[in-house]
């Protein structure tokens, strides 16, 4: 038989007649299936926010519109994971600095394999970083991230955002660390929560070891000192315990707190001065155990 076809068209014939098929149908993928592939991967809460809704509130420039970042982008998955109570509670420690590090792996590895598996059923998506700067010295300089978390989790949502502009959150108030997945699919997005969870108790205000936190008379968000908390931050990220996390710590918004019996705020107020007064005091010896542990300088509140 007299061979008609030369060997490099025997070689490509297949790949070209992938390409003349197009693009794989997807398969039909579910809010629910999402949800549950996302909490089998490590994710507590869930959300989908519609792009749409960047533009209906105007609160964030277009320039850091998802569309704006990824033009096929239609829906944002926004999800998070939980930080615990009485590891918070230990700010500043070392033991919150890897709390604070384990949420960012589990967050990053969530995002890639969660747009992969949605990838892999043929619904083009795109992970992102849980944070958008290289280090805090390149955060003093530029105090924007390319794209925020908190609000695709307010529009997809799972919060407000409260008077410290941390996302509050029913289950865990601020206590709670964000991540977000693009996709070109469009879901139905969740209706967004109807009243403020910040009741303005300005306790994150009184506590703010830089007073970078402030008050305002015209609504719920306040002023934030960005240079004064990176500065501070820096700083303890020097001694091996960073990072803050006061305003996180203290808000009383959560039903974390019922969980774990701790809804005194008092003693977050008095937490400071009486250490200042009594290092040994027995309130708060557990917590200064771990501060004079694993980490450099002195500084036990």
């Amino acid at each position: 038989m007299e061979q008609d076809e030369t060997m490099d068209a025997v070689v490509t014939r297949p790949r070209a007649q992938r390409v003349a098929k197009g693009k794989p149908a997807a398969r039909r993928i579910t809010r629910d299936e999402v949800i549950a592939e996302a909490r089998r991967l490590g994710a507590s809460i869930v959300g989908f926010a519609p792009v749409a809704r960047w533009a209906e509130h105007g609160e964030i420039p277009p320039a850091y519109h998802p569309e704006a970042l990824w033009p096929q982008a239609r829906t944002v998955i926004a999800f998070g994971v939980p930080m615990l109570l009485p590891v918070i509670e230990t700010t500043p420690s070392i033991n919150y600095q890897e709390h604070y590090d384990t949420s960012n792996r589990l967050l990053d590895e969530i995002s890639f394999r969660l747009a992969v598996w949605l990838n892999e059923a043929g619904h083009p998506a795109m992970s992102l970083p849980r944070d958008g700067y290289g280090s805090l010295e390149i955060l003093l300089a530029n105090p924007f991230a390319s794209f925020s978390h908190t609000y695709a989790a307010k529009y997809a949502g799972l919060g407000t955002v409260g008077m410290s502009r941390n996302l509050l959150v029913p289950q865990y108030g601020p206590r709670v660390r964000l991540n977000s997945v693009f996709t070109a699919t469009e879901f139905d997005g969740d209706p967004e929560l109807a009243e403020e969870l910040c009741t303005k108790c300005r306790i994150c205000e009184r506590t703010c070891p830089t007073g970078a936190i402030r008050a305002r008379d015209d609504g719920i968000l306040g002023d934030l000192d960005k240079d004064a908390c990176t500065r501070h931050h820096i700083a303890l990220r020097d001694e091996k315990r960073w990072p803050c996390g006061i305003c996180v710590k203290v808000c009383s918004i959560g039903e974390d707190r019922h969980l774990y019996g701790n809804r005194s705020m008092k003693r977050y107020l008095d937490e400071r001065p009486a250490l200042e007064k009594n290092p040994d005091d027995l309130r708060y010896r557990p917590l200064v155990h771990v501060r004079r542990h694993g980490s450099g300088g002195s500084r036990i509140a």
